[in-house]
């Protein structure tokens, strides 16, 4: 019998806060009886776990998010992801359309956000 995964669990100053953060930007609602100041918070849909910890983030993740877009560009979505509390924090996008944006959540967790399918076929 092998092992599947099942949350990734990110630590979390404000867990509550935090996981609503993901949660906009997932289009993913929090599980009904998470609340704000609970010590954990779920995004089932997403198989996020946020998990409050004393300790503040200090260095780069080792694991990160990668964001495809679904439904728009992959610059509408960076103005999405800014507007609900992103911030930018490197740009690797290109003239001719590649490349990647990477952003960090409301505590500083960095994420990229890749171009849409509709995007790389074009």
């Amino acid at each position: 019998m092998t092992s599947k995964i099942r949350h990734m669990t990110i630590d979390s100053a404000d867990a509550y806060a935090l996981a609503s953060f993901w949660s906009a930007a997932l289009g993913e609602p929090l599980q009904e009886d998470d609340h704000p100041g609970d010590e954990e918070a779920l995004i089932e849909g997403a198989g996020l776990l946020f998990v409050t910890v004393p300790e503040r983030k200090t260095v780069k993740n080792r694991v990160h998010l990668d964001l495809q877009p679904q439904d728009r560009t992959r610059e509408e979505e960076v103005d999405r992801l800014l507007a609900l509390g992103a911030t930018l924090v490197a740009d690797h996008r290109r003239a001719d359309g590649t490349g990647w944006a990477v952003l960090a959540d409301p505590e500083g967790n960095e994420f990229c956000v890749e171009r849409s399918a509709a995007e790389r076929a074009g």
